[in-house]
């Protein structure tokens, strides 16, 4: 399995921030509206909107609209895949990239 580093980069780097990684963990319980996400947190609209846009434009997150409401959802296959990624990552497996080349010896 080829490990697409590029991809997960974005999506690690968009959970490296507390508030989303809580945003994710809510979402877990399910779809929320942007509303029902704020009552977590102690800051505003324009804020959260600009933390759910990363997490969007990563993939891990889906918003569907409703009239003028906007409810948001865990894109559980990305979430899957980045768990594979991570797990892939730090197992000794066939693929592993330290099978690519060959040791060096240190002196």
């Amino acid at each position: 399995m080829k490990l697409n580093y590029e991809e997960n980069s974005k999506v690690i780097k968009a959970l490296a921030e507390p508030n989303r990684l809580q945003i994710i963990d809510i979402l877990s319980c399910g779809e929320l509206c942007a509303c029902d996400i704020l009552e977590h947190f102690d800051f505003t609209q324009p804020t959260l909107s600009h933390h759910m846009k990363v997490l969007m434009e990563c993939g891990i997150v889906d918003c569907r609209k409703e009239g003028l409401w906007s409810f948001y959802s865990l894109n559980t296959s990305k979430c899957n895949k980045l768990i594979l990624f991570l797990m892939n990552l730090v197992t000794d497996t066939e693929d592993c990239i330290c099978k690519e080349k060959p040791k060096h010896e240190c002196k």
